[in-house]
């Protein structure tokens, strides 16, 4: 009796063991599972970082909506370059001011700054032992990518320039950038504007969209009917090799024309604007003038990579580009929200209740001063309106990124509407025309209004005429909506 029981009882033990066993390798294999994934689910792919967009330094957020685009008053001058049309527009986030000087400063600055530095790598210049070569990262070397290359090599940015070092090989690698001594002006050592020369990138999209330059795996990108072929940006056209075929890239200066103050004037003395505007310490919260259009894009792509370099330190997902508003961007965000306003702050006079002109423009009959400023003024100094933009009329007028067409408003989409025309160099001056909007200090009121359009050519700069930056938005707008209400 006793036997058996111990028999039965080691035989419990067993089949407890058994199940024990049986328990360990299902929690086994569950966790197994979830390391490698669900097994016959569709759950998307594991371990996404969630992305939440923070609001970006100096810019307002402009929600998503629909607004009437267009004239909300008599077409003073009969120019018949726009009618009212009922358009939406996506969220984005805009500059809250226009670009200062002192803002595009730190563009020229990272230009000049970049030049010096591979000066000194390709003279092997050191300071204090550390060299101007940043140190090889594997994770980002390209195919064909050489370390020893001066021209490609990768930057450190931590070795501060020494501009007024007294070693004899070290101020002989950077002579370079400064004037050269016939052209001195009492023999004062400065940089030489001219060499500041900027070589950015862009993916031409519209060209890649196009159907007969889709890539196609039987016939690649030629032969047959899908054989395709692109405008280069030097104008040429090509066959369409590869994926590179899209990249374009471009040279340009990116100093500002500072005698823009004198050649867009005769008989009228503006050399102090002339010789100080962009430099002086005066003028740093002044907006940006004597910038072209191709200047301002140029910006905006720099702007973009400055970053999301700084965002690839983190192991953090990139934002969309910055870049130059769209003409309905502009209007719609220059409106506040209030659809029929004819002023960015919704009346229809320029002067507020107190009888004070509320803009920096021309008003009366060319009574610059009266509204505070002859010619230019810091940003921010009138009131913002219901989006929290600052002088989104008057002070300088803005470029945008569309092209100017009389017709414009006939042609383009309701949705987010948007004509672009890339014009070439040779290509005559009518397809150069950029739209520029907001008036300018030296404007009278009726081009401050939200829906007057005019333009400028791509390649001029004016001293009345500057740009700020948007950046769509990225993710669900309207996250304060109660979509429950919809279902």
């Amino acid at each position: 009796m006793k036997q058996a029981f111990k028999k039965t009882h080691m035989k419990l033990r067993f089949v407890d063991m058994k199940k024990i066993i049986l328990f360990s390798l299902v929690v086994l294999m569950l966790a197994s599972c979830k390391n490698s994934g669900p097994v016959g689910e569709l759950v998307g792919v594991p371990d996404r970082k969630e992305f939440y967009e923070t609001d970006p330094y100096g810019m307002a957020y402009i929600p998503m909506g629909s607004f009437i685009m267009g004239p909300n008053d008599q077409d003073v001058p009969f120019a018949l370059t726009a009618q009212s049309k009922t358009v939406s527009v996506d969220a984005f986030w805009m500059d809250i001011t226009e670009i200062t000087n002192n803002e595009y400063r730190q563009f020229v600055f990272w230009v000049r700054d970049s030049l010096v530095r591979r000066m000194l790598v390709r003279n092997d210049i050191e300071f204090d032992g550390d060299t101007y070569k940043a140190e090889m990262n594997e994770d980002v070397v390209y195919d064909g990518y050489d370390h020893d290359d001066p021209e490609t090599c990768y930057l450190n940015w931590e070795t501060e320039i020494q501009w007024n070092s007294e070693d004899e090989e070290y101020t002989d690698a950077i002579k370079d950038i400064f004037l050269a001594e016939h052209e001195r002006f009492y023999r004062i050592k400065e940089v030489d504007s001219r060499k500041l020369v900027y070589e950015y990138y862009w993916v031409d999209l519209r060209q890649a969209a196009k159907k007969s330059n889709r890539y196609n795996f039987n016939e690649d990108y030629t032969g047959g009917e899908y054989s395709g072929e692109i405008i280069n940006s030097k104008g040429e056209k090509e066959v369409i090799k590869d994926r590179s075929s899209f990249v374009m890239s471009a040279k340009i200066d990116v100093y500002p024309d500072t005698l823009v103050w004198m050649a867009d004037y005769t008989y009228s003395y503006n050399e102090p604007y002339a010789k100080s505007y962009f430099w002086h310490p005066a003028f740093d919260n002044y907006p940006v003038v004597g910038v072209t259009w191709k200047q301002a894009n140029a910006f905006s792509i720099w702007r973009t990579q400055i970053m999301r370099n700084y965002l690839a330190l983190g192991g953090l997902a990139p934002y969309q580009d910055y870049r130059l508003p769209t003409e309905a961007e502009w209007e719609y965000a220059a409106r506040g929200g209030l659809m029929l306003s004819m002023y960015p702050w919704g009346g229809p006079y320029t002067r507020n209740n107190t009888g004070c002109f509320i803009a920096n423009f021309k008003p009366l009959r060319g009574n610059y001063g009266s509204d505070g400023a002859n010619e230019t003024i810091e940003v921010a100094l009138f009131s913002p309106n219901e989006w929290g933009l600052y002088d989104m009329a008057g002070n300088v007028a803005e470029w945008t990124s569309n092209a100017f067409d009389e017709s414009a408003y006939s042609f383009t989409h309701d949705l987010n509407p948007d004509y672009v025309y890339n014009a070439l160099a040779d290509d005559p001056p009518v397809l150069k025309r950029k739209v520029i909007r907001g008036g300018s200090w030296k404007d009278i009121g009726y081009y401050m209004q939200t829906a007057t359009r005019t333009y400028e050519y791509q390649d001029t700069a004016k001293s009345y005429v500057g740009f700020r930056c948007v950046r769509s938005f990225m993710g669900r707008d309207g996250a304060d909506w109660d979509f429950s209400k919809f279902n």
